[in-house]
């Protein structure tokens, strides 16, 4: 595969993935910083999802996946980017069908399946005429992905097992490379985590996309040191900067409550959280996760990498993002210093 054709590809993609999103401007200029791709929104119904028509010549070999299955992974692909759903998803995606069909659209299989992602009629995924078409099965795969609950911090395996129920639900991870390796050179987009956000020229981004809904030492709680953010359960938690995780754990009082559900005010403790050292005496901590974090003491983080889920447990009343920053150990005001560093933080309304 040459770069002049590798690009020809990559460009085509990239223009639906724009188009798609309902972004103007040229193909690239729709992206996120670092060739993201546009953040998940409204799914649409699997009879509006977008198709695109092969480059001139085909669809080059990727590794060992010939024309054919290259251009129904970037059929893939491009249901959905037209769907929102970030890179993570396509990359689940893509793996699932290597793993069910070999990226081969089979007439039939094991029983009643049918398809890239050998869907079964008889439980409900469509006709065997649907299911033959990519595009509808893409569409209600990523419809079905959607409502797993916390499925773009588990592995890939869970994620896809949570969607096909298959009698072999380790399978689909010997894939992700190949997967990630496929979508990445369609589309030029990184597929790692955290490339669902914008980082900003300094290195930092905010850790959710969400409104300021309890302020820092506001009148009506002076001892509140960091900022509350709105955001939905569920919602990705992004490292604020580069750094070290130092704390991954749950902190609450009575121990007896548990993190693993909703805290209520009465609590203490952040529930489960994360702290991080980005150097120069600075540090962030994110409380009230949904779950246990997705990354451990020790381990170095990339600015943007999801580290968790917004819940809440521990001392919490509603699900939301609790956001501290602090320097030499001791609070300071999150909103100036972000703003500061090029990713501020929403307003409150």
């Amino acid at each position: 595969m040459t770069s002049r054709t590798l690009a020809a590809v990559a460009a085509a993609v990239i223009a639906v993935i724009v188009i798609c999103a309902g972004i103007g401007g040229a193909a690239t200029g729709g992206l996120g910083a670092g060739g993201c791709p546009p953040p998940e929104g409204t799914p649409s119904s699997p009879e509006e999802a977008a198709t695109i028509s092969p480059p001139p010549g085909g669809y080059p070999r990727i590794g060992r996946w010939d024309s054919t299955q290259v251009g129904n992974a970037a059929t893939i692909i491009a249901v959905g980017a037209q769907r929102r759903v970030p890179a993570r998803g396509w990359v689940i995606a893509v793996a699932t069908a290597m793993q069910e069909s070999s990226l081969r659209n089979l007439p039939g299989g094991d029983r009643d399946s049918v398809g890239l992602f050998q869907q079964r009629p008889s439980q409900g995924w469509g006709t065997p005429a649907q299911l033959l078409d990519p595009v509808y099965a893409a569409s209600r795969f990523y419809a079905t992905l959607l409502t797993v609950p916390g499925w773009q911090a588990m592995p890939l395996t869970e994620a896809a097992q949570a969607v096909q129920n298959s009698g072999t639900p380790d399978a689909y991870a010997q894939w992700e490379d190949d997967a990630r390796t496929v979508v990445e050179t369609l589309t030029g987009v990184s597929a790692s985590p955290g490339c669902d956000v914008a980082v900003g020229p300094q290195g930092w981004v905010a850790p959710v996309s969400a409104r300021v809904t309890s302020g820092y030492r506001t009148p009506a709680r002076p001892n509140h040191e960091g900022v509350d953010l709105g955001a939905e359960r569920g919602t990705e938690i992004h490292a604020a900067a580069a750094g070290t995780v130092t704390v991954a754990t749950c902190n609450i009082r009575p121990a007896s409550h548990g993190c693993d559900q909703d805290g209520n005010p009465k609590i203490e403790g952040c529930g489960w959280y994360v702290q991080l050292d980005h150097g120069s005496r600075i540090s962030t901590v994110y409380c009230h996760m949904l779950h246990r974090p997705t990354v451990a003491v020790g381990q170095p983080v990339a600015a943007g990498q999801v580290i968790g889920l917004v819940g809440s447990s521990g001392n919490s009343s509603a699900e939301h993002l609790h956001f501290e920053v602090r320097l030499n150990g001791a609070p300071i005001n999150p909103v100036p210093f972000m703003a500061a560093q090029g990713a501020p933080l929403h307003k409150s309304s």
